[in-house]
């Protein structure tokens, strides 16, 4: 049975397989929608929440993921944030895929993800990190559009492997970051 995101707003992609989409205009609605069902349910807890990763860059290609970077006070607060997450049909993935960044992914568990937030410490490397690569790609379309080409051949070598995808996207990010 489809979900009412996946629907309204072409979200999901099945476990573990990178497809990249054309770029939708509801994804922005979408975030916005999530956001404040997450604030709702952490309350105080969430200093900030931000539209992150490739479907807040206007204009590219993405994975039909929604991620969500949810910044708090310490990154141990993340652990607080189990239990309302898993409230609005989040599992909690851990705090050890990606150092000092807790995962929380929505969707069909082992089927298919249409969420995926990032809860980290607001201010912190990963919460500056993120937007600063956010930032850059939404203020360059040149950069914005190299990097759409750089996912679309990563995609092709890794279709069935998303962990090799994301793991290959880290020297073009890091290119870019550290610009500063």
């Amino acid at each position: 049975m489809q979900r009412d995101d996946e629907t309204q707003y072409g979200l999901g992609v099945k476990h573990k397989v990178v497809v990249l989409v054309e770029p939708d205009d509801r994804w922005a609605e979408a975030y916005a929608r999530e956001a404040a069902c997450i604030r709702k349910v952490l309350g105080d807890l969430a200093v900030d929440i931000q539209h992150f990763g490739s479907t807040s860059i206007p204009a590219i290609k993405a994975k039909p993921i929604i991620d969500l970077l949810v910044g708090v006070r310490r990154f141990e607060d993340g652990i607080a944030c189990v239990g309302p997450m898993q409230s609005i049909g989040y599992e909690y993935a851990g705090a050890d895929i990606v150092p000092d960044d807790h995962i929380f992914g929505k969707g069909i568990p082992q089927l298919t993800r249409t969420h995926l937030a990032h809860i980290v410490e607001h201010g912190g490397f990963h919460w500056r990190r993120n937007l600063l690569f956010r930032d850059r790609l939404r203020g360059d379309a040149a950069l914005a559009f190299a990097y759409e080409a750089f996912k679309v051949s990563l995609a092709e070598r890794h279709p069935d492997d998303r962990a090799a995808y994301t793991d290959a996207k880290k020297a073009f990010i890091d290119s870019v970051v550290k610009t500063s």
